[in-house]
C-alpha cells in the first residue's frame, strides 16, 4: 500500500476499549508520517452495525473489543463478523479487567483473519472491570495515563514494524488455546433499579448496547434475558439508580485487585 487509511474499530460498552483503540490509531498515524497515512476514520459498533456491508480497504485498522470471562465479547464477535477486509492489515486489541484475558486474543485474531484481515500485531490492555465499584475497585480508572502512553508506543511500533515489511512468517504468535475456553452458562441477571431515585432520564437506555432497558411509567427497567452485563448503564447513571449486585465482584476485588500491565505482541 502506497498510502492507506488508519480505521479504529471498536466495541466499547463503558469506553474504555474505545479510548485504547483512538490512541493507538493515533500512534500508527503518527508513525506513519503524513505522507504514508491519508488520515483516521472511525467505526464504532457499540449501538450496532451501519446499513449494509462493512469493507474496509486498504487500511491498517485498530479492531479493539472486551473480554467477557476470557473470550471475546460475544455482541462485538457478532458485529465484527459483518466486516470485511481488502488489502488491509490489522492490529488486534483486547481490553480486560485485570483478571485475565485467557483466550480472547488468540479469538480476535482468528475473527479478524476470517474477516480478510493480515494480523501485523496485537495487545492486550487493562480496563476498569464492569463490576468495579468506588467501594470496590477493579482496575478503577484504567487504562490510565501509563496505560495510553504505552499504547500510543505500541501503534508506533506496529506502524514501524508495518513500514520495515516486517509482516510475521505464517501468523503472529498470541496466547491462548485453539479450541478456546468454553464459556460458563450465562445466567439471566440484570441491573436493578431503585425507583426513589431514578430520574426517569432514558440515559441508562441510551448507552446500553443491546437495548436491553426501557422506561416504564418514567422508571427505568432492565431485561435479564437480554442484558450482557456490561454495566454500561451502572457506570452512567446520573443519580446511581441502577445496582448490579453479582458475587465475583467481591472474588475479583479481592484476588485481582494487584495492578497489571499492557501485554504486547509484535
Amino acid at each position: 500500500m502506497d498510502r492507506f487509511f488508519v480505521d479504529a474499530v471498536y466495541y466499547s460498552p463503558t469506553e474504555t476499549s474505545e479510548k485504547v483503540a483512538k490512541v493507538v490509531a493515533e500512534g500508527l498515524e503518527t508513525g506513519f508520517g503524513e505522507g504514508r497515512c491519508a488520515g483516521v476514520r472511525y467505526l464504532d459498533l457499540t449501538h450496532g452495525v451501519p446499513d449494509g456491508p462493512v469493507c474496509i480497504r486498504d487500511s491498517v485498522a485498530v479492531i479493539a473489543a472486551p473480554v467477557y470471562g476470557g473470550r471475546v465479547a460475544e455482541t462485538a464477535v457478532e458485529r465484527l463478523s459483518g466486516i470485511r477486509a481488502l488489502n488491509s492489515a490489522a492490529v488486534a486489541v483486547v481490553l480486560y479487567g485485570n483478571r485475565d484475558y485467557e483466550d480472547a486474543l488468540a479469538e480476535l485474531q482468528d475473527l479478524l483473519e476470517t474477516c480478510g484481515f493480515r494480523v501485523a500485531a496485537a495487545a492486550a490492555f487493562i480496563g476498569e472491570h464492569s463490576y468495579s465499584r468506588p467501594w470496590m475497585p477493579i482496575a478503577e480508572g484504567r487504562p490510565d495515563g501509563r496505560d495510553l502512553a504505552k499504547a500510543k508506543d505500541f501503534g508506533a511500533a506496529a506502524a514501524g514494524k508495518l513500514l520495515a515489511g516486517k509482516m510475521p512468517d505464517g501468523r503472529l504468535a498470541v496466547p491462548g488455546n485453539r479450541p478456546y475456553k468454553i464459556k460458563g452458562t450465562h445466567v439471566p441477571q440484570a441491573p436493578v433499579c431503585d425507583d426513589s431515585r431514578c430520574l426517569g432520564c432514558g440515559i441508562c437506555a441510551s448507552v446500553c448496547p443491546v437495548k436491553a432497558i426501557s422506561l416504564s411509567s418514567g422508571k427505568a427497567v432492565a431485561d435479564s434475558v437480554s442484558c450482557t452485563k456490561c454495566c454500561a448503564c451502572v457506570k452512567n447513571c446520573p443519580a446511581g439508580a441502577l445496582v448490579f449486585d453479582s458475587p465475583f465482584a467481591a472474588i475479583l476485588y479481592r484476588d485481582f485487585s494487584e495492578r497489571k500491565e499492557p501485554a504486547i505482541f509484535l
